[in-house]
């Protein structure tokens, strides 16, 4: 089991220094055996609202870092041209020295469509093409696109990155469907715990190697990647308290988003003008979240919950640790997190089961 750092924080919940946690956060996983660093592509909306272009972020974390891995958690690739889509990385991985990796979502929101409002109809599909596409262009090969007087033109892309191939993810909200397609194609997996459990991974996850296997892939290649909201502490009674408002208000932004895509939609929202309606909502998904789907709790309350990640098939863990709470307790609980990962690995050499953490 691999940990990383996800980040995806609100807007109006950063203050005045927007990126310093996360350029300060980054620093520390770089040196403490961390796999990679996450990032997304947020358009419109103070949820996310930071992060519009993750290759832009990745480039300034290729200079405060030597280890990590800089991936864009996701892109939405039919917002964008192939062609500029591994230009961007091929720059990040040339400053990075061979780190990126690019998990790829069609996105859902059609506002977000302002940028190319002519792939949402089809932007499922159109991104598999567009995958195709990029890693033909990241190998040095050519490919053929309109120019501007409506011939076909071959482009060939620079700089060359550094690594041969592009390591890429499919995003998924837990759809089977999606990791049978990714194991089609020879693609990781970037899910959460969103709309599934963790006991449901468990058969999407075996499916997803029996896929990759039925392709002509190594079924134990393929990384299965699943971001978590974490916050760790000495107290749970603290941890919870800690988490409880700034948790909430970050789910309440969430929602609103979801609000104005039915609203978009012409479908029924949550009534998120009914304040008794939306409080009541909020505090029973905090609480599921409390109990099931989150790293909330302590260094050891937390093991079992990393343990049946493991179980589940699970390879790594991506830690999103923006979800408001005060910076200077985030950095508290990185370490915290640390002393997590650190305590597995203790077990592991102490002759525990087969081994969960690395690094």
């Amino acid at each position: 089991m691999d940990f990383s750092l996800f980040f995806f924080g609100s807007y109006n919940q950063m203050g005045s220094d927007t990126y310093q946690l996360l350029l300060d956060t980054v620093k520390i996983a770089d040196e403490n055996g961390f796999k990679a660093v996450w990032t997304p592509e947020r358009h419109f909306h103070d949820f996310g609202g930071v992060f519009p272009n993750p290759s832009v972020i990745s480039a300034a974390l290729a200079m405060i870092t030597q280890n990590l891995q800089l991936r864009a958690g996701s892109i939405v690739s039919p917002l964008h041209h192939p062609v500029r889509i591994v230009e961007e990385w091929s720059v990040v991985d040339n400053l990075s020295n061979g780190r990126v990796g690019v998990s790829f979502t069609a996105g859902w929101h059609p506002d977000d469509f302002i940028l190319n409002p002519s792939t949402f109809g089809n932007r499922s599909e159109y991104m598999y093409e567009q995958i195709k596409i990029i890693r033909q262009l990241w190998r040095g090969e050519t490919s053929e696109f309109p120019n501007g007087v409506g011939n076909l033109a071959k482009a060939k892309t620079y700089p060359k990155p550094k690594a041969k191939e592009l390591p890429i993810w499919i995003t998924t909200t837990g759809k089977e469907e999606s990791f049978i397609r990714a194991g089609r194609i020879g693609a990781n997996v970037l899910t959460h715990l969103l709309y599934q459990d963790i006991s449901s991974l468990h058969g999407k996850i075996k499916l997803y190697r029996q896929t990759l296997q039925e392709n002509g892939y190594n079924p134990e290649q393929g990384v299965v990647t699943v971001m978590i909201h974490t916050f760790i502490g000495d107290d749970l009674d603290h941890v919870k308290q800690t988490i409880r408002q700034p948790f909430t208000d970050y789910l309440a932004s969430s929602i609103n988003l979801g609000d104005a895509l039915r609203k978009n939609m012409n479908q029924s929202g949550t009534k998120g003008n009914d304040p008794a309606l939306m409080k009541t909502m909020l505090q029973i998904i905090f609480e599921r979240y409390w109990k099931s789907a989150a790293l909330f709790g302590t260094p050891d309350s937390c093991i079992q919950t990393v343990r049946l990640m493991h179980e589940a098939g699970v390879n790594e863990i991506a830690c999103l640790v923006d979800f408001g709470i005060e910076a200077s307790a985030v950095m508290q609980g990185l370490d915290k997190l640390i002393e997590l990962k650190q305590l597995i690995a203790q077990m592991n050499q102490t002759g525990g089961n087969s081994p969960l953490v690395h690094g």
